[in-house]
């Protein structure tokens, strides 16, 4: 099957190519936008610094809550790129959490419209994926996020998230539990520090 995508991708590119500049006019007609509706590409901001910052490989250490309240560590390796000239942040950890292998995927960024950071996460211990939005506090270097999840059993569940900027090279990620009356333990823990051969990769476009 991929095979055949490829090929039926290359054929497509020939066609084109063989029908030459008149072609390429004519679909250059027809994907112009209509006088007086311009097309706006969104622009790299200030708020996505932040984004560019976590770009490279991070070192994980990773506290996790049982529900005997036993704390299990393990450890794990983050790496982070920049996609569209670092408006969106794609991160890929791999680790273990709690004796089995674990693996996660988010696509992170800026919505200038609404003012607020977002990012949808999906992992290997998940059926459904997860959506969080956040503010970030210059202050205190911290973006304290809401994530919506759904639990287990199949109830869609809210949490609190923080990630903590203690330097350029090191941050700590914490996971509240959903709790009552105030009560909101934290559950997850992640430490991450840097690598020292790290550098921020090339933005893709």
């Amino acid at each position: 099957m991929r095979r055949t995508l490829r090929v039926f991708g290359l054929a497509t590119v020939a066609a084109a190519l063989a029908t030459g500049p008149a072609w390429a006019q004519e679909r250059k007609k027809e994907s112009a936008p209509p006088q007086g509706q311009e097309v706006s590409i969104p622009r790299r901001g200030p708020e996505h610094e932040i984004l560019k910052k976590d770009a490279g490989v991070w070192d994980a250490t990773v506290e996790v809550k049982d529900p005997g309240g036993k704390t299990e560590t393990s450890s794990a390796v983050e790496t982070n790129t920049l996609l569209g000239d670092g408006l969106w942040s794609i991160q890929d950890f791999k680790g273990e959490i709690m004796g089995s292998p674990f693996q996660g995927h988010g696509i992170s960024g800026y919505d200038a419209a609404r003012k607020k950071y977002i990012g949808v996460w999906v992992d290997s211990m998940s059926a459904s994926p997860s959506r969080m939005e956040g503010t970030y506090d210059a202050k205190t270097r911290t973006l304290t996020s809401t994530m919506e999840a759904t639990s287990p059993d199949g109830r869609p569940t809210r949490m609190r998230t923080t990630l903590e900027w203690k330097d350029d090279n090191t941050r700590v990620f914490t996971m509240y539990a959903p709790g009552g009356k105030g009560d909101e333990p934290p559950m997850m823990k992640i430490n991450y520090k840097r690598r020292s051969s790290s550098t921020a990769p090339r933005t893709k476009r």
